[in-house]
């Protein structure tokens, strides 16, 4: 799997996210012992590794994994454990913990469709919604991030009102603020048939209010970036049509379920100073590498099954460099 390595410029300003409300971020474990976090006015690294599970089996999982190794790295998010075609049951859950919960770093666990969306009970009938669930008990049930050195989080399921969203989380290394946002690739799990889109719509109502959050923290501490990681690419960069062009465009012939999303995050974007920096893991062209584009303050790189690495320079030459790790 080839490692690639990004550089990210500008010098960040440290986001105190400290919530007077029952999102009060943990402090750090640097914070606590005294000891020096990564980053502090150096650069500092992260890995992400795309969803890989496009058949059963852990090897190259276990790969990804490894190569995480290094100390520099400060954290590394993780798209999904398991292909639709594994089983989903507990014990498969548990393995890829224990796997996960071995890493020497810090590591963030991101659900990906395929790991509750099609999920069947023995009835044949869909289960996702418990099977998300269990997920979220096993890899999100704790306020602090998987592997064997822990990173500190502030999760939704903070708020009384959104106990059940563990996987939204956020962090702070150096100068960026850090998010997940679960929205799966399989369209975010919108359903065509009627009446079958509770969940959707009920995570639709967290998102929102998660995105709010962070863009609010970001204005109130004047933050330079905030990057934002979710398995589904919302196509931040689309350009989408107003006034009248948008009354005369044509209803789309299926429904596009991350539109409220797209539509969110630029509104948001627009009110920020900042940059935002959106990793998906949107599958790769054929032999194509993760690439960056802009449109404005608003990045996007899809990295697909890809290990990626990413180095943050406080006030290098280059904004969003991308390199092969050999150069």
């Amino acid at each position: 799997m080839r490692l690639m390595r990004l550089r990210l410029r500008p010098a960040f300003l440290l986001l105190a996210a400290s919530l007077a409300t029952c999102l009060a971020p943990v402090p750090s474990a640097a914070a606590r012992d005294g000891t020096r976090a990564p980053g502090d006015g150096d650069d500092h690294r992260f890995g992400v590794i795309g969803h890989s599970f496009a058949a059963p089996g852990d090897e190259r999982f276990k790969q990804a994994l490894a190569e995480t190794a290094d100390k520099s790295i400060a954290f590394v998010v993780v798209t999904g454990i398991k292909a639709s075609s594994e089983p989903c049951g507990d014990k498969l859950y548990q393995e890829r913990r224990d796997l996960v919960d071995k890493v020497r770093r810090p590591v963030i666990v991101l659900p990906a469709g395929s790991d509750w969306t099609e999920c069947r009970n023995t009835a044949g009938r869909t289960n996702a919604v418990e099977r998300l669930n269990r997920m979220r008990e096993l890899f999100h049930g704790e306020p602090s991030s998987l592997g064997t050195k822990k990173l500190p989080l502030t999760r939704l399921s903070m708020s009384p009102r959104f106990r059940s969203y563990a996987e939204n989380a956020h962090w702070s290394v150096d100068k960026v603020l850090y998010a997940t946002v679960n929205l799966p690739a399989n369209n975010n799990h919108y359903l065509a048939a009627a009446g079958r889109n509770s969940e959707y719509e009920d995570r639709l109502v967290a998102n929102r209010f998660w995105l709010n959050r962070l863009f609010t923290l970001a204005r109130r501490d004047k933050a330079d970036a905030i990057v934002l990681f979710s398995e589904g690419d919302l196509k931040p960069l689309l350009a989408e049509p107003s006034g009248f062009r948008r009354l005369l465009r044509r209803t789309p012939a299926t429904y596009d379920g991350f539109a409220s999303m797209r539509r969110q995050v630029q509104a948001l974007a627009q009110k920020f100073d900042g940059k935002v920096l959106l990793v998906d893991s949107a599958a790769l062209p054929n032999k194509g590498q993760p690439a960056i584009g802009w449109r404005g303050n608003v990045g996007h790189v899809s990295v697909g099954g890809e290990a990626v690495e990413v180095k943050v320079t406080p006030g290098g030459k280059a904004l969003f460099t991308l390199k092969d790790a050999g150069e």
